[in-house]
């Protein structure tokens, strides 16, 4: 058994120490909104914060994760989570949606390192996040006015 900060609380986990965090969260967590994708770390899908970084946690080992906070979708909150779900809203972003909690994981960890990225700044943080309906120019433009630098509809 080991602990586990997840979304502000720490919670046990008995899982292998070699057994990938996306595991962890959905096996033995029951944290569903952190998606498997390819599980190879190319897609993106698994996206979530090992500390203030977005990671896919399909290659994150759960040892490797330290006393390192992780954040999943269903932990992202305060002001910056709430203007990036209300862009999305407001651009109309989703579509299937399968890639959204990984696409919001990275938007937040970008604009936490960067709070008025460009459209080269968010292009260059989102380019791991496959996002199969190809909704990349409403994202760009969704993270353009979370962070009050796009036109607001």
């Amino acid at each position: 058994m080991r602990k586990l900060n997840l979304n502000g609380k720490s919670v046990e986990v008995h899982s292998d120490p070699d057994t990938p965090l996306l595991w962890v969260l959905r096996c033995e967590l029951k944290m569903t909104g952190t998606k498997f994708g390819c599980g190879v770390g190319v897609c993106g899908a698994c996206t979530v914060h090992v500390g203030k970084d977005a990671k896919t946690s399909c290659q994150e080992k759960l040892s490797d994760i330290g006393a390192n906070p992780v954040t999943t979708i269903e932990g992202l909150q305060g002001p910056q989570a709430r203007a990036l779900r209300d862009a999305w809203m407001r651009v109309d972003v989703v579509q299937c949606g399968y890639c959204q909690s990984a696409q919001l994981m990275a938007a937040s960890a970008l604009i936490q390192r960067n709070p008025t990225p460009s459209a080269k700044d968010i292009d260059c943080a989102m380019h791991g996040i496959i996002c199969r309906c190809g909704t990349y120019p409403r994202i760009r433009q969704a993270i353009l006015e979370a962070t009050g630098q796009g036109k607001r509809t």
